[in-house]
């Protein structure tokens, strides 16, 4: 059964953001202030582009809990607008190639000069500036360059192409939403705004950080599938269970180790020290043969909950149902879509059930501008044919 969605809150009720329409990590940030309660308004084309994933736009999970503004960014009337719009927000977000903002007039110099008090958020690739920054690419290329596909995948395999949730998401909207509200703190304070220059391949390399320490100190082998937990070990690992279905283990430490072979029956002799690479391929033959003795479900009962570190490898569809993430509530449904729950949690200010993504008409087109202008500049606007 669908939920119906609250009244709007969060920790950022108040703080006013305009996003400039683009793909993947700027609406995912954009989404991401959105769901934590500040009023955001998308700034689109009248017709957005057809980039060739089609669906109804309910689907467009991205695009939830904010308005949607069609204007014509060649038309100085729109970009007026805008900058509008620009005076009286918190911050803006951008994901378009350097250079592209200020051809449109609405560059960092700009929108500072409207707005002194503006943090100006711009998430690209490469970023703003090095010998890449005009190139072309997408996630895939972003994580490449910097050594972290290298380091994934399994001994004498390719590297594995991960999902676009490292470079784009982690690397780009995550580190683009945390510093856009540092800057937006630290404006508190000074007055002053401040560009925020997020390039996916330096949020990637952040997230490397414990991994490029070991590898520095000697202690990671930069060969894929050598290490405890990147699929070199036995501890750390997923299998096939008897149904064809996979489960996931990862009894790093002695005394989880222990438990987990304890509970499914293989005598702790038979490996020797856990952590001497020397005895994971014994290891992961005598749990490869184990685990293909039982069906994924029967490894559940017997291991889920323990101290085993157990986890059954889950389709997105039965991940919705599993009863842990259920009772959390860490998916939610709107409009007949299951989707992410907001993330994290406030004790105080929780954050309110998400709306679905808008359409692009002429109401929204109103409504949105209503929480910004005036009615009756509004009415200009509609007359003089800027807005629909």
């Amino acid at each position: 059964m669908t939920e119906t969605a609250r009244p709007f809150s969060g920790p950022l009720a108040g703080i006013k953001v305009v996003e400039l329409a683009g793909l993947g990590p700027a609406p995912m940030a954009a989404m991401l202030l959105a769901d934590l309660g500040a009023t955001v308004i998308r700034v689109d084309r009248r017709q957005p582009a057809d980039l060739g994933i089609r669906r109804p736009r309910k689907y467009d999970l991205l695009l939830r809990n904010r308005d949607l503004l069609g204007v014509d960014l060649k038309d100085p009337a729109s970009v007026a607008l805008v900058l509008e719009l620009i005076g009286q927000a918190d911050a803006l977000i951008e994901g378009f190639r350097p250079g592209v903002m200020e051809r449109l007039g609405l560059g960092p110099d700009t929108c500072l000069q409207r707005n002194p008090r503006l943090v100006y958020g711009r998430v690209t690739g490469w970023g703003q500036s090095g010998p890449l920054a005009q190139a072309a690419g997408h996630d895939l290329n972003y994580v490449a360059l910097t050594g972290a596909i290298n380091a994934m995948g399994s001994a004498g395999q390719p590297p594995t192409v991960p999902l676009s949730m490292i470079g784009d998401f982690g690397g780009g909207a995550l580190y683009l939403a945390f510093g856009m509200l540092a800057a937006l703190i630290e404006a508190r304070s000074s007055g002053q705004g401040q560009v925020v220059d997020a390039a996916m391949v330096d949020g990637v390399i952040s997230l490397q950080t414990i991994f490029l320490g070991m590898h520095a100190a000697g202690i990671w082998d930069s060969r894929r599938g050598h290490n405890p937990i990147d699929s070199g070990s036995h501890f750390y690992n997923v299998y096939e269970c008897a149904d064809h279905k996979w489960i996931s283990v990862a009894a790093l430490e002695k005394r989880f180790h222990d438990e987990l072979m304890q509970r499914i029956g293989i005598d702790l002799a038979e490996i020797g020290d856990h952590m001497d690479p020397r005895n994971w391929p014994k290891g992961k033959t005598l749990l490869a043969d184990r685990f293909r003795q039982r069906t994924r479900d029967e490894w559940c009962e017997l291991l889920e909950g323990s101290d085993a570190c157990f986890a059954p490898v889950l389709s997105w569809d039965e991940a919705v149902q599993h009863p842990h993430l259920h009772e959390r509530g860490s998916f939610c449904q709107v409009d007949d879509v299951w989707q992410p729950a907001t993330a994290p949690r406030f004790s105080r200010t929780p954050a309110g059930l998400p709306t679905p993504p808008r359409d692009m008409s002429s109401d929204n087109n109103a409504a949105a501008l209503a929480k910004w202008l005036p009615p009756e500049r509004i009415k200009a606007l509609r007359a003089a044919g800027t807005i629909a």
